[in-house]
């Protein structure tokens, strides 16, 4: 069917309706004589009288009402069809995808997940652990979860926490052994537990900061591994110096399992931010959940 059918149709049945072109002209939003022209416009079409008309009253031919008696009820079932989607904007319900590599779901997604489905149980979330960094849109997700300074520039995003710090740590057993760097450049005489990147495999190079003074420690140490739970162990352990998120080593830091070092090189940096493509039709689901987001770093 045709935009212009569809007019046609819906313009016929208001006619018959209201039994008066003013009165149902008003109801569309249009004049009556172009109401009148386009009851015309379909008449021709179909070869046939739809309306008897007089200087009184309008209503519907023979043929008019067989055509009444088929499309009411299809006019019907559109605009239910209309509200029931529309109903989606109000109540979401539905499916929401999000990717997010798993330190980023253990630490800042996991807690919104109950007050979430508490504000909008028809909303079924489903969350998948990826720490490559997959494309959000190639493999049909609604949203990801990334480091800030990860998320590609066509991306929208919205902050999901507060700053991160990275703490160079060890046990007090291994310092015991092997002393306190003084800089990050003695890193290299040291024995660290090192990170690999999850999308590469490459070794990660520690980052340090200082002021206006930047570098990187390409460490080496008995254990490389992409788990943050491994390298936490391990480092508990004594098998080496870590570099782990402050979050993830705050409890042994404050029982002195753990001791930091080189804390005047590890400035905070922006943390976990929620992406997604765009803010232009955005599916119900998602739009209630940024805006849930937005909400709790509000509060």
């Amino acid at each position: 069917m045709r935009g212009s059918d569809y007019a046609e149709l819906r313009a016929f049945a208001a006619v018959a309706e209201h039994g008066n072109f003013a009165r149902a002209a008003a109801r569309l939003g249009i004049s009556a004589s172009a109401l009148s022209q386009t009851i015309r416009t379909l008449e021709e079409r179909m070869g046939i009288r739809l309306l008897n008309r007089t200087t009184r009253s309008v209503a519907p031919s023979e043929a008019g009402q067989r055509l009444l008696a088929r499309l009411l009820p299809a006019l019907a079932d559109l605009d239910q069809a209309v509200a029931d989607v529309s109903a989606l904007r109000d109540t979401p319900a539905g499916l929401l995808r999000i990717n997010a590599p798993r330190v980023a779901i253990v630490h800042r997604l996991a807690p919104l997940i109950a007050p979430f489905h508490a504000a909008f149980p028809d909303i079924v979330m489903d969350i998948i652990v990826d720490d490559k960094l997959s494309d959000i849109v190639a493999d049909r997700f609604d949203a990801g979860i990334r480091l800030g300074e990860m998320v590609e520039k066509d991306m929208v995003s919205v902050k999901l926490g507060g700053e991160m710090r990275l703490v160079v740590v060890a046990s007090p057993e291994y310092i015991a052994r092997h002393g306190i760097p003084d800089t990050p450049r003695d890193l290299r005489d040291h024995s660290c537990v090192v990170s690999r990147w999850p999308t590469d495999g490459s070794l990660y190079h520690w980052e340090f900061e200082r002021g206006d003074e930047k570098l990187e420690a390409a460490v080496s140490g008995p254990l490389s591994t992409t788990d943050n739970d491994l390298m936490l162990r391990s480092v508990l352990d004594g098998v080496g110096i870590g570099y782990l998120f402050d979050y993830h080593v705050a409890e042994h830091l404050a029982a002195g399992r753990l001791i930091s070092m080189l804390d005047e090189w590890t400035p905070p940096f922006p943390g976990f931010h929620l992406y997604y493509p765009s803010r232009r039709q955005m599916p119900p689901p998602l739009r209630a959940f940024v805006d849930f987001v937005a909400r709790q770093r509000a509060a």
